[in-house]
């Protein structure tokens, strides 16, 4: 789905945010960039500004108007954070994000910016399908044009399912883990004493309670079980 998210920017202003914002699309795993007018995505603010993500903008393609921008993708959402009288259908930034990854199954999306001090023009805005707004603070919703891009390349990211940390995903508990854990903690606590079987107070009852809020994975059950079995050795030991 990442592959398919075209970032375009409508006569950015500022070189430093065309880098800001490669840096930002590339920390989420989107690499298309395109650039309508304005700043030069060579200059040295933006490669400075870019940091490792040179290769975004040496990739970036460059349009002479929207409509050349947009003429491969299915579907084009517009980030403005002024309200308008007469606009397409308006979402935040999640739903946003959540209906280009259903859309992009069909072909490439784009999510289109505007200029950091005017925005997007109402002709602009009308050749996009959709109007995202990012919420913000009432008292204060100036977002700069890189922060923006960062937002919606992170809602996109968690939209298509990839959340997990770099060292890759962990793996969770199955019920049958949660079980062996609930023996053993049963066992465990009548061994020393803790649990009386006979008057057990809804002990097992709230231990499965905690440990179903805690979405164990099957990594820190085992850690569990091998303290509670290094605990029981001491005390057998001790006896």
């Amino acid at each position: 789905m990442l592959s398919r998210i075209r970032i375009v920017l409508c006569q950015p202003s500022h070189p430093g945010n065309i880098g800001a914002a490669a840096r930002a699309m590339k920390t989420m795993g989107i690499a298309e960039l395109r650039i309508i007018g304005g700043a030069s995505h060579r200059a040295p603010e933006a490669l400075a500004m870019a940091a490792n993500s040179g290769d975004v903008l040496e990739r970036a393609r460059l349009h002479a108007n929207l409509d050349d921008a947009l003429g491969d993708c299915v579907a084009a959402f517009a980030l403005s954070a002024r309200p308008r009288e007469w606009a397409p259908r308006l979402l935040d930034v999640r739903e946003a994000a959540l209906q280009a990854a259903a859309l992009a199954a069909g072909g490439p999306i784009a999510f289109v910016f505007g200029n950091e001090t005017t925005g997007l023009s109402n002709e602009e805005m009308f050749a996009c399908q959709y109007l995202v707004r990012i919420p913000t603070s009432e008292e204060f919703h100036s977002l700069n044009l890189a922060q923006a891009v960062q937002v919606v390349v992170y809602e996109l990211r968690m939209a298509a399912g990839i959340s997990e940390p770099r060292g890759g995903a962990h793996q969770a508990a199955t019920i049958g883990d949660l079980e062996g854990l609930y023996r053993h903690l049963e066992e465990a606590a009548q061994s020393c004493g803790f649990l009386d079987p006979r008057d057990p107070k809804r002990l097992r009852e709230r231990l499965r309670r905690l440990f179903s809020r805690a979405s164990l994975e099957r990594e820190e059950v085992n850690i569990i079980r091998g303290l509670l079995r290094a605990l029981t050795r001491q005390r057998d030991g001790s006896v």
